[in-house]
């Protein structure tokens, strides 16, 4: 993990032992910063991760209220420091990963199989743990590796690229906390159809999952 994840799971950590309780304002960023020895930076991207996670919600002027988590409105979504909405990047995701899952699914190999299994065994573990920043980074991970294993390098090149914004929207099915292991679900329908070299089902798996996961976040992709 790099240093704002790391802060992320930190935070998270404290949210959950109940330092920082639902309906209360965490310290100031300053404040915050020099009592974990962070930068401001760093915190601040570490606090745009626990928001799109449903963890907290920031408030111009008000500061940053811990929350508990919900289906948001469409409002109310955040967009993260990136030029592209979340809507964006569910359109451009559905385009191209559905594409990177069916060629994945012809290109499999025996290394490419057990390691799918592997991360989807990181991110159950993770949601076992309820270690929404672990899960979050296992989400990305698996789509990543997904593009690299169609053997496209194109498909890899840009999905590596994007990563940043990409890791933002899938964060933001997991704010739903009441649904947080159909992103499991879903992975391991794709997975099967990968590792059974089924291009159709991969396809299909990875295109319904992201539909679900947009939906979760109150995105409706059903044109595509």
């Amino acid at each position: 993990m790099n240093v704002p994840q790391q802060i992320a799971q930190a935070l998270q950590r404290k949210l959950q032992d109940g330092h920082y309780r639902a309906g209360e304002n965490l310290p100031g960023q300053r404040e915050l910063a020099e009592a974990m020895g962070v930068s401001r930076a760093s915190l601040r991207e570490a606090i745009s991760m626990l928001e799109a996670l449903g963890l907290v919600k920031s408030q111009p002027g008000k500061g940053v209220l811990v929350t508990t988590g919900q289906v948001r409105q469409h409002k109310d979504i955040p967009a993260g420091p990136f030029a592209a909405s979340p809507q964006a990047t569910f359109e451009f995701r559905m385009v191209l990963e559905p594409a990177a899952a069916a060629l994945a699914a012809r290109h499999i190999t025996p290394e490419g199989k057990a390691l799918l299994w592997q991360i989807q065994s990181t991110l159950e573990d993770a949601l076992k743990n309820q270690d929404l920043i672990a899960a979050a980074e296992a989400d990305l991970e698996f789509h990543l590796q997904v593009a690299r294993l169609s053997g496209n390098a194109l498909f890899h090149q840009v999905a590596r690229s994007l990563s940043a914004p990409i890791g933002h929207s899938l964060r933001l099915p997991f704010a739903d906390h009441l649904h947080i292991w159909e992103t499991a679900h879903e992975h391991q329908v794709i997975t099967n159809a990968i590792t059974q070299g089924n291009p159709a089902e991969a396809h299909l798996g990875m295109l319904n999952h992201l539909r679900n996961a947009a939906a979760r976040v109150g995105l409706q992709m059903d044109s595509l």
